[in-house]
């Protein structure tokens, strides 16, 4: 059976995969064709057969991003609430003692799951990979989107507790985190099983101070027979960084590097704490050396970071360095492009130059860093033979105007607003802002009742019983 082929007829630029140097370049005015399985044609005429004609004409056609760190859960409850808090003691970091605090009830978590799939795909993400807690309602979700996704369910042997705001300690529960890690493997095991071809499964120890050595080289055993892909939270934090160095003296990647961890197979969440950066003791260049050798994926996450101020140093320093270099929105507002604008910016920082990195690498690292992150030549480029998974930008939308050069405007002015649509596997899966397999809206109202419950249990859940007055105080005063 002939399967149905779609043509776009004189897209006006299409972002297009250029085998001689192994990144994208601009192609003007060309035809794309495919199927549900690979792109056929890409530029020039289009003279074979076809089932649908689309026209291309005022429109960018830019590779599927590619997400290789996110979480649902209770993430999109947050929005807004601890943006300005941290714990001055742990660095200014408020993960330690501010996340723990907001929770999700099993009936919501579906509708957390929808609005970050929604966001994340508006923004032109085709390829994600989820790090939250498995649910009934995970998988099927996922698969509902229309996007390509990875379920990474977490498991973890210790929890945090931040004795008065000063102390991080660390609770083990050995036992606990043995089941978490026996279900986890049989949620990636139903997810690499399922029928649909779009899910995989990612092996997710939590962090890597929060998982003993044994299981964190059980879990990497578990990952290489599976052949699926394996991700740690690793040298996230200054206090992990600290909590290493205590425990064993060596830096996050060198622990790893000893337990035998580091390879192709692993992707690093967030790896901003290195030997290298300049908040650390070391000042040595072993860590980037090491993840090289190894070939070592990193998760780059700015935008969650630097709210917090910090910031990697730096993404040029990294991919000259010679490591995979790929991004992930972590937390709201799961934004892809506004993410990858954001990583620009901070690598100019970090890297105290204009030079540090050019736009035309922050779309590699979207792209072609998380395809080979998650061990794919198909994804994340337009190229024959390749998945046709794309999204369509506007051209003519009032943001990208007046077009000099369309990546630019998009990342650095229009981001979401001018993504028309997006395609996976041939099939659009979101138009005009609209996801067309989940129901974005009916998600927000699930969501405005779990704020209230979440907000309602905050005194519960902190261990000095502040309310959340005293916890976050409003940006503004309000007037009586």
């Amino acid at each position: 059976m002939t399967k149905q082929i779609t043509v776009i007829r004189n897209v006006e630029t299409i972002v297009a995969y250029d085998e001689k140097t192994g990144s994208h370049a601009y192609l003007n005015n060309g035809d794309i064709a495919f199927d549900d399985t690979s792109i056929l044609h890409i530029g020039g005429h289009y003279t074979g057969p076809f089932a649908v004609e689309e026209h291309g004409q005022g429109s960018m056609l830019l590779p599927g991003l590619i997400n290789i760190h996110c979480h649902s859960d209770e993430e999109p409850l947050s929005k807004g609430i601890f943006d300005d808090m941290g714990t001055a003691a742990l660095w200014g970091q408020a993960m330690y003692e501010y996340s723990g605090l907001i929770e999700i009830s099993q009936e919501a978590r579906e509708a957390s799951l929808t609005i970050m799939l929604g966001d994340l795909i508006r923004s032109g993400v085709t390829t994600l990979l989820d790090i939250a807690g498995p649910h009934d309602a995970w998988l099927p979700t996922l698969v509902k989107s229309g996007a390509r996704t990875y379920a990474a369910p977490g498991f973890r042997e210790a929890s945090w507790h931040v004795e008065n705001s000063h102390r991080l300690e660390y609770r083990w529960d050995k036992a606990r985190g043995r089941e978490a890690y026996q279900q986890a493997l049989a949620c990636v095991d139903a997810a690499e099983a399922h029928p649909s071809s779009r899910i995989g499964g990612v092996i997710a120890p939590s962090q890597v101070e929060t998982c003993s050595e044994d299981l964190l080289i059980e879990a990497t055993a578990a990952a290489k027979s599976r052949g699926v892909p394996i991700t740690i939270h690793a040298a996230q934090t200054m206090a992990e960084h600290e909590e290493l160095l205590r425990r064993t003296g060596k830096t996050a990647v060198k622990y790893l590097e000893g337990l035998g961890i580091l390879d192709e197979r692993l992707i690093l969440g967030h790896c901003i704490f290195l030997d290298s950066h300049s908040w650390t003791r070391e000042r040595t260049q072993t860590d980037m050396e090491l993840l090289s050798k190894r070939g070592t994926s990193v998760a780059h996450s700015p935008v969650t970071f630097s709210r917090s101020g910090m910031i990697l140093e730096s993404i040029g320093r990294y991919r000259r360095a010679g490591i995979n270099v790929g991004i992930g929105t972590d937390s709201y507002p799961y934004n892809m492009l506004e993410e990858m604008r954001r990583a620009l910016i901070c690598a100019r920082i970090a890297g105290k130059s204009v030079f540090d990195i050019k736009t035309g690498d922050i779309l590699d690292m979207a792209t072609l860093g998380g395809a080979k992150a998650l061990g794919r030549s198909d994804i994340g480029r337009i190229a024959v033979g390749a998945k046709p998974d794309f999204s369509l930008v506007d051209l003519n939308h009032p943001a990208m105007q007046p077009v000099y050069d369309p990546l630019r405007n998009l990342l650095q002015c229009a981001a979401e607003r001018a993504v028309e649509a997006v395609y996976v596997d041939g099939q659009c899966i979101a138009r005009g802002g609209k996801l067309l397999g989940l129901d974005y809206d009916a998600a927000v109202q699930v969501m405005k009742e779990a704020s209230k419950f979440a907000v309602s249990r905050i005194a519960q859940k902190d261990p000095q019983g502040r309310s959340l007055g005293e916890l976050a105080p409003l940006s503004l005063p309000v007037l009586n």
